[in-house]
């Protein structure tokens, strides 16, 4: 079995900027994560509307991560199959539904957590603009 090709050692620098680079392709390249990176800003300026507290500020910030991250894997997934082969192929298509359904999952669950740590003081302050 042939042994895979010795890659060159980077620097950080270069490791960063490849980082960076995939991160930009993420939000002009795909539509779903350009949506993904606007609801993250939305819920960032909501929390910070609210005051919500440290902890709730965690849990907010890794739902978004955990969503925003699954979208990179998926998007990369989706450069990646085309490269694989231009014919249809049930296994590439397999995989890439299965991506999808990890946006899919981690996005129901940030909304749900949104609307744990949000809906009360949305209740309350429609409350307060009805009274």
């Amino acid at each position: 079995m042939a042994r895979p090709p010795v890659k060159q050692r980077r620097s950080w620098w270069e490791k960063f900027s490849a980082a960076f680079r995939g991160l930009w392709y993420g939000i002009v390249g795909q539509s779903s994560f350009a949506v993904h990176f606007a609801v993250a800003i939305t819920v960032i300026l909501v929390a910070a509307l609210f005051r919500v507290r440290e902890t709730e500020w965690c849990i907010l910030i890794l739902s978004i991560t955990v969503v925003m991250s699954a979208e990179l894997f998926n998007s990369a997934l989706e450069w990646l199959a085309p490269a694989i082969t231009q014919e249809y192929d049930r296994y590439i298509e397999t995989a890439l539904n299965v991506a999808s359904a990890a946006v899919l999952v981690a996005s129901i669950g940030s909304a749900v957590i949104g609307l744990i740590i949000f809906g009360p003081r949305l209740v309350a302050l429609l409350a307060c603009l009805l009274a």
